[in-house]
């Protein structure tokens, strides 16, 4: 079976009066099935809810905090893109490492 990277929000701290987002609460879970490895943690947020590129909690959708998740994992020179690769293929990896265990190893008795 594939192994499958997917990418969630599973929460967000806002402040009422004007909707600015100040924490989100992120994961992404690879895994085919049988084996996974997850990478997770929150991300603080400053806003200035006067910027003309300000979206507000209403107006959010899931793509857009994502794409906030993943510049804040950006490692030197990366992209936003390239720093999610980098994270997905980490953890493919792990995945990949837990199959390969199971393919070579077996328990039980010889009698």
């Amino acid at each position: 079976m594939a192994i499958t990277n997917t990418w969630s929000v599973s929460d967000m701290q806002r402040t009422d009066s004007d909707g600015g987002v100040s924490l989100i609460y992120w994961s992404m879970v690879s895994s085919d099935g049988t084996y996974s490895a997850s990478e997770g943690g929150k991300l603080r947020c400053e806003y200035d809810a006067s910027a003309d590129d300000f979206i507000s909690y209403s107006d959010l959708s899931e793509a857009d905090v994502l794409g906030w998740v993943y510049t804040s994992l950006i490692e030197g020179e990366e992209t936003a893109d390239e720093a999610k690769a980098r994270i997905e293929a980490d953890r493919t990896a792990k995945v990949q490492k837990q199959i390969d265990a199971a393919a070579t190893t077996a328990s039980g008795t010889p009698w």
